[in-house]
């Protein structure tokens, strides 16, 4: 009896671990490093793969039928670019959360794809816990940057020409004097989602959210 119960309790907890595991779908040209991830991400216990693409258009069919919770996607694919792709697939699926997953890492090419709806930015090159890390990030509502594009955008100089269209608008809400909840309604985003890109633009200036504010007035940038 008891040797039954804990088979049962072993069944019911390997449900749950299947019930939350985050799935992922990755689209890259390069097999090999879909091969890797993959296998990483599978042995992980916090994500699962449910599909791989090697062109956008084979991704945009598969996203019809099966809807992953996160979207690995790089930049250059064979029949199109990742940054107008990812402004299409976030109007369409407003909620699949997209992680841009390249070897760019230039200002213009990561403001434009944050710029176009992606919830995070990490290179080829980082290691693999970063990637997780990315992951479960931003499953929680929040906008994940690698460490190295941190860096980067820290050394932008001029950092406004690198401001998201999401970053002028929660500037110049707090510049109106709206709290986090509000400013959230208004933006149709989480109160957490709100505070990770306030944290964000705290990183890219290295200064208080109300320095920020006044700069940002005071240079016409909101």
């Amino acid at each position: 009896m008891a040797e039954g119960l804990c088979t049962l309790l072993l069944c019911l907890n390997c449900k749950l671990i299947t019930i939350y595991m985050i799935t992922v779908h990755i689209t890259d040209d390069h097999k090999m490093l879909i091969e890797g991830i993959s296998a990483l991400i599978n042995e992980s216990n916090i994500a699962t793969i449910t599909g791989v693409s090697y062109t956008l258009e084979v991704c945009r069919k598969m996203l019809a039928f099966q809807r992953p919770d996160v979207l690995l996607l790089d930049l250059q694919l064979p029949d199109g670019s990742g940054l107008d792709f990812c402004a299409e697939i976030k109007q369409k699926y407003p909620h699949l959360k997209v992680l841009a997953l390249t070897s760019y890492c230039e200002y213009s090419t990561v403001h434009q794809m944050m710029d176009n709806g992606a919830d995070g930015y990490i290179l080829k090159n980082a290691i693999f816990d970063e990637m997780l890390e990315g992951i479960e990030a931003v499953m929680r509502g929040e906008q994940f940057l690698c460490k190295d594009v941190q860096s980067m955008l820290r050394k932008v100089p001029n950092p406004s020409a690198y401001l998201t269209t999401t970053e002028r608008s929660i500037l110049r809400l707090i510049a109106e004097g709206y709290k986090n909840k509000e400013i959230a309604d208004q933006l149709s985003l989480s109160v957490e989602t709100i505070k990770s890109y306030r944290k964000d633009l705290i990183l890219k200036f290295d200064m208080r959210i109300a320095a920020i504010v006044t700069m940002a007035i005071r240079k016409n940038w909101i």
